[in-house]
């Protein structure tokens, strides 16, 4: 299989990294294998639904990154994995997996991934995604009500109290060590398309 690449695609909640790590994988298809950090929040299972959604899940100890670390570490040994399933909606991990296989190129994607020096130095490329805050606001607000059931209020509740000061904290700060940053998000078809000749240019090297 040669080398494989691992690219970290970060940026604010709700910039449109998903959406850029989504168009690499549909562009490169099998040879591409996607983990989002959000697969990786820690579980809660002695707490309740209550206590749960109270949680600040915008730090970066909300998140098992040790394990996402392994598993990187794993796919580049070419040693298949089992990831774990997240659900917003009961905001715990669930009880199934999921099985990774390797491929030529990881994409690694998520909010705070540049916040952590080890997992930093397993990207090969290493991708900002960045949107208005306002853009980022609207677009949280209609993914969260319309796709993982919260309500309006408890969206801007959490927005004010952890999002906002968390990104200022650990996220924004880190952009710094991006190689390629993209601004617009998702939208930006031409920073997108040339991102994906790249990768596709390194991947047969």
């Amino acid at each position: 299989m040669g080398k494989i690449i691992v690219i970290g695609v970060s940026g604010g909640s709700a910039s449109g990294k998903t959406t850029v790590a989504n168009r690499i994988k549909e562009d490169c298809k099998d040879s591409v294998d996607l983990l989002s950090h959000d697969f990786y929040y820690l579980p809660h299972d002695d707490l309740p639904f209550n206590e749960r959604s109270k949680l600040n899940y915008d730090h970066p100890n909300a998140f098992d990154t040790q394990r996402l670390i392994k598993d990187i570490k794993k796919l580049k040994q070419l040693i298949a994995i089992e990831r774990p399933v997240y659900s917003y909606k009961i905001h715990n991990r669930t009880s199934e997996t999921v099985k990774v296989n390797p491929a030529k190129v990881i994409i690694v994607e998520g909010f705070m991934i540049f916040e952590n020096p080890e997992l930093r130095e397993l990207m090969d490329i290493k991708i900002f995604v960045d949107t208005d805050a306002d853009e980022r606001l609207i677009r949280r607000i209609r993914r969260d009500v319309n796709e993982r059931g919260r309500s309006l209020e408890s969206v801007i509740t959490q927005y004010i109290d952890t999002v906002k000061p968390m990104h200022e904290q650990f996220v924004e700060p880190y952009k710094k060590y991006a190689d390629i940053i993209i601004p617009r998000g998702g939208m930006n078809d031409i920073a997108i398309d040339m991102l994906i000749h790249r990768i596709k240019a390194i991947s047969i090297e």
